[in-house]
This record gives structure tokens, C-alpha cells and sequence, in this order.
């Protein structure tokens, strides 16, 4: 039996490797410009965006430009700008000069006449227009959402995690460059409202042609995917957050039938913020506001705009992901979009392949939601059931530099990787402290999985890279195999990364003790065969 198990280990093993390697030979050049620092990208840092936007709903059409201004770094004479087809861009400028351009699928290569003066901030105009890609199944699949309301008035929105901004505008769109501030300028039809991130700085009704302009303003960094516009029938509610920098507006713009449904159903949102603020630390965009935008799909954590379609509804879309009755106790929108504030928009992966940064620390919020209304044992019900979800099919990281994030696991294999990291600390003061000093450390940064890795090693005195090596760069979960024979408990760990040795709790005859285990046979006397296996730690055990 042994030796049938051994087989079909490699057997599963091999299939997922011959993926991987399958995966890593399918990557294009287009990945490579899109997912890469390429040179025309490194010797620019962004300043500001003013991205200005003109919507026709009938004609499902956009048009407008963006004006990018940037610090010069290093003398160069090519700049990448991105946006994707079907939109084109018509003009780029700079200094009112018209200028030359090579475009590569995605990429625009653009020839400045201005010689580049490193400390210097220049401006450049990129004129553009076009039908954009429709969203097929938003969020996952992005673009525009062009929808209609239960009365018949056009409901849009955008969305573009993963297929990235350039979807939609054009921009430097790679996740390592956040720009300082920005302004959204969006012109819809009068009888609509356009809700961006940021605060609502003006309005304004034009004489001729039934537009009007919403402009809105974003003081703090923002990543590109972050970036969003939402057209309806809005109204709009608000309140004040007594937060821990001081008052916080709290801003909702739903569709104008549903809002006594949601002045009831947004008591979450307040809630999310009192917990996360304890775990976390400062909401980070205080000058930015916070907002809930109903959306004609599913959500998505826009900075500031985070975006709801959870149909009024606790759970996720009524359902809990958990199968604990635990999920059902809150809206998972409200908690894990707005969870993403901290973990996506305050800390921001530099790169793709570490999206298990925004992924994995915001399921893992929703854990500590419960954690902090309801207490630890509902919390370790819900993030253990979890588990359930996990597939194990490819590594949580992804590949760097082709715009190529890891498995799906990300989400609840890597909440249940901090999960069992928590039990190890053995310190929940700690843990809060480690939590909230991430967002501290690292406040309004891209960041890298080691960065991340090396701070929490740091701040629990232990090496982790074993352990982070195993959850995040392998996908076998560890097994503890043993077996109880004349009052001794022999032990060991099989299917792990080389010196993962992670110590777990067990029980033994009722009484609750530590095992140090790794790839060797260990023997313990015991004078009981009552044993198990802690279930706060994320591994496998195994009777022989």
C-alpha cells in the first residue's frame, strides 16, 4: 500500500511540475514588456496622473487623455507607455512638440525630443479613444462592465486586476511605480453620476450636449489597478468614523432604489474598519476618504472606491466559503475588499508573482473579523474550514518578470499559512504587533515576499525562510507521520522543503505538549496512545 501511495505521489508531483515548466515556456515577449522593468520604464519615477475621460454608453465608447508627469532619473530618450486594444492612442506630446512612437502589442515606445535632466520633473500628453474590451465575467475577466439597472439606466464600471489599467487608459502599468497623487476628470451623461477614488473635488454641468464633469481627486499613491470609475444612478449616504488618526468619512454610493436596503446592510463597514484598525493599524487613506460603490458585479478593491455587488447579501453571494455557518455572520465584500486597504493599497506587491501579499493577509483578515467579534475559537473555525478550498496545484508565488501571479491558493492557503505562523509566535500581542508594524514599515510601498519574509523573521527572533520556502514555494503540505508502539511515539515529517523542522502543538492523553519534528525519526515516551495533532497547524498527519 505504501508503495501504490509512493507512486501516485509522483505521479501528482510530476503532473504539477511538467505544468509549471509548460507554463514558464508559454510566456511571449508581450509578457515579458508587460510584466518587466524594461529600460524605458526604470529611468522615470512617477509624480502624477490627471486622467481625464469622456463615456458614451450608447456607443459603449471612451475618449480622452492623460497627462503623466515624472522626476527623470537617469538621462534617457525613450519612455514605454501602455494601453491595450482595442483602444489606441492617437497623440503623444510633450512641450507641445508632437512625437514619434513604435508600439509593440501593449507597449507604446515614445522618442522625446527634450534631452531628460536627472532631478528634473517633465510632463507628458498622451491623447486616446476607442471601444474598450468588455468585461466578460468582471472581476476576474476585466474591462468595462456596461450594464442597466433595474430600471433601465446605464450602470458601469471598471475593473482590471490582473489583465492590468492598461485595459482602460493609458499608463506606466507595472506595479513597482505607484504614482504620488492623482486626478480623475470623468464626463457622463447629465442624468448619471461618475464615482472615482479619492474625494469629489468639483462638478460640472455643461451648457451644450447633456455632459456633465465629476472631478475627483486622489492625494495619497495609488497602484494602476486600483484606479476605478463607477456610472449610475447613485445616491449617496455617508457617516463619520471615530478612527485612531481622528475622524474618517465614510462615503456610500449605491443605486438610487437600493438605499434603505443599504443604510441597513452597510453596518459592516464600520465594523470592518474598528477591527482592522485594531489588527492592523491606521486605515491609510484618511485624506482620501473611504467609500462603498455598488457595481453591477461581484467587487473589487479599488482604493478609496472599493466597489460592491454582493446583493445586499452576508456571506459570499449568500454562501459561506467556510461551510461553518461563520461566513454567513457578515458580508464577505465589505470585510475582504475592505480588508484590502491595508494588504494591496497601503502595501502593494512589486511585482505580480507576490500577489499572495494582497491575497493572502486580506483572507486572512477575514479570520480576524471574527476574531474580534466573535473570539479566537470561531475565528480558527472559520480559516480551518478554509482549507477545504485549497487545490495545492502550483506554488503561491508565481513567475517574476512576465506579469504571472501563482495558484489561486493565494487566497486561502496563504491565510492559513499566517494562521499557523500565529501559532508559532505563541504571542498574540506580538502577532498584533507584527501585523500592524507591516503597515507601518511598510506604509504606502511595493514591496517583495522577502521583505516581507525577512521582517516577520525579524521581529520573532527565528529564521523562517524554511517555512516560508514550504507554503509558498513547494506545494506539498507537510506530513507528520508516527506511530505509537510499547509506550514510544516515534515521529518525523515527510513531503518538505530541505530544514523544515516546525515545531506544532499535539495532545497527548488530554494534556497539550510540543513536538519538534523534521525529516528524521524522533521517539518520545508517552504513556498514552490518546494523541492528535493541533488543528490551528496547517499540516497532515499521518498513523502507520
Amino acid at each position: 500500500m505504501k508503495h501504490i501511495l509512493f507512486i501516485i505521489f509522483i505521479v501528482l508531483f510530476s503532473t504539477v511540475q511538467a505544468q509549471l515548466l509548460q507554463d514558464k515556456k508559454n510566456f511571449t515577449r508581450q509578457d515579458t514588456l508587460r510584466g518587466s522593468i524594461t529600460p524605458e520604464r526604470e529611468w522615470w519615477d512617477l509624480n502624477y496622473y490627471d486622467l481625464n475621460i469622456k463615456i458614451q454608453p450608447n456607443k459603449k465608447y471612451i475618449a480622452g487623455y492623460n497627462i503623466i508627469r515624472y522626476k527623470v532619473l537617469k538621462s534617457y530618450n525613450v519612455i514605454q507607455i501602455d494601453l491595450q486594444e482595442p483602444l489606441e492612442i492617437t497623440a503623444f506630446s510633450q512641450d507641445n512638440e508632437q512625437l514619434d512612437y513604435n508600439k509593440i502589442g501593449s507597449a507604446y515606445f515614445v522618442f522625446l525630443k527634450k534631452k531628460q535632466v536627472p532631478g528634473e520633473y517633465n510632463e507628458l500628453y498622451v491623447q486616446y479613444a476607442g471601444k474598450p474590451k468588455e468585461a466578460v465575467r468582471a472581476p476576474w475577466d476585466g474591462g468595462f462592465s456596461w450594464k442597466k439597472d433595474e430600471n433601465g439606466k446605464h450602470f458601469i464600471a471598471t475593473s482590471c486586476q490582473g489583465i492590468g489599467a492598461s485595459i482602460w487608459w493609458p499608463n506606466k502599468d507595472h506595479m513597482y511605480d505607484e504614482v504620488d497623487s492623482m486626478r480623475i476628470a470623468v464626463d457622463v451623461p447629465k442624468d448619471l453620476i461618475a464615482v472615482a477614488n479619492g474625494r469629489l473635488r468639483e462638478t460640472y454641468e455643461y451648457e451644450f450636449g447633456g455632459y456633465k464633469l465629476y472631478e475627483w481627486f486622489v492625494s495619497n499613491p495609488i497602484n494602476n489597478y486600483g484606479v476605478n470609475v463607477n456610472i449610475g444612478d447613485y445616491v449617496n449616504f455617508s457617516e463619520v468614523y471615530k478612527g485612531e488618526k481622528g475622524p474618517l468619512d465614510m462615503d456610500y454610493w449605491v443605486l438610487s432604489y437600493n438605499l434603505e436596503k443599504a443604510k441597513k446592510h452597510f453596518k459592516d463597514a464600520p465594523k470592518m474598519m474598528e477591527a482592522f484598525e485594531h489588527w492592523f493599524g491606521p486605515y491609510p487613506f484618511y485624506e482620501d476618504s473611504f467609500k462603498l460603490v455598488e457595481v453591477p458585479y461581484l467587487g473589487m478593491e479599488h482604493q478609496s472606491s472599493v466597489t460592491y455587488g454582493n446583493q445586499y447579501k452576508n456571506g459570499y453571494l449568500g454562501n459561506d466559503l467556510s461551510r461553518t455557518g461563520w461566513g454567513l455572520k457578515w458580508d464577505f465584500i465589505i470585510v475582504h475588499e475592505g480588508g484590502h486597504e491595508w494588504f494591496a493599497n497601503n502595501i502593494t506587491n512589486k511585482d505580480v508573482a507576490d500577489m499572495w501579499i494582497h491575497e493572502g493577509f486580506t483572507a486572512y483578515s477575514e479570520n480576524l473579523f471574527l476574531d474580534y467579534y466573535y473570539g479566537k475559537e470561531a475565528s480558527a473555525d472559520y480559516v480551518i474550514g478554509t482549507r477545504a478550498n485549497i487545490k495545492n496545484d502550483r506554488p503561491l508565488i508565481g513567475y517574476y518578470n512576465v506579469n504571472k501571479e501563482g495558484s489561486s491558493d493565494m487566497y486561502y492557503k496563504g491565510a492559513n499559512l499566517l494562521h499557523t505562523l500565529r501559532q508559532l509566535i505563541e504571542d498574540d500581542n506580538l502577532w498584533r504587533q507584527i501585523l500592524r508594524g507591516l503597515n507601518s514599515k511598510f506604509y504606502h510601498q511595493t514591496v517583495t515576499t522577502k521583505q516581507i519574509e525577512d521582517y516577520i523573521s525579524k521581529k520573532n527572533n527565528k529564521d523562517l525562510s524554511a517555512f516560508f520556502n514550504q507554503y509558498l514555494r513547494d506545494v506539498r503540505i507537510p506530513t507528520l507521520e508516527y506511530h505509537i508502539t510499547n509506550g514510544k511515539l516515534k515521529y518525523r515529517y515527510i513531503d518538505i522543503v530541505e530544514g523544515f523542522d516546525m515545531p506544532i502543538e499535539v495532545e497527548i492523553d488530554g494534556k497539550t505538549e510540543w513536538l519538534f519534528p523534521n525529516s528524521e525519526w524522533k521517539t518520545k515516551a508517552i504513556e498514552s496512545s490518546d494523541f492528535k495533532v493541533d488543528r490551528d497547524y496547517y499540516i497532515y498527519s499521518k498513523k502507520l
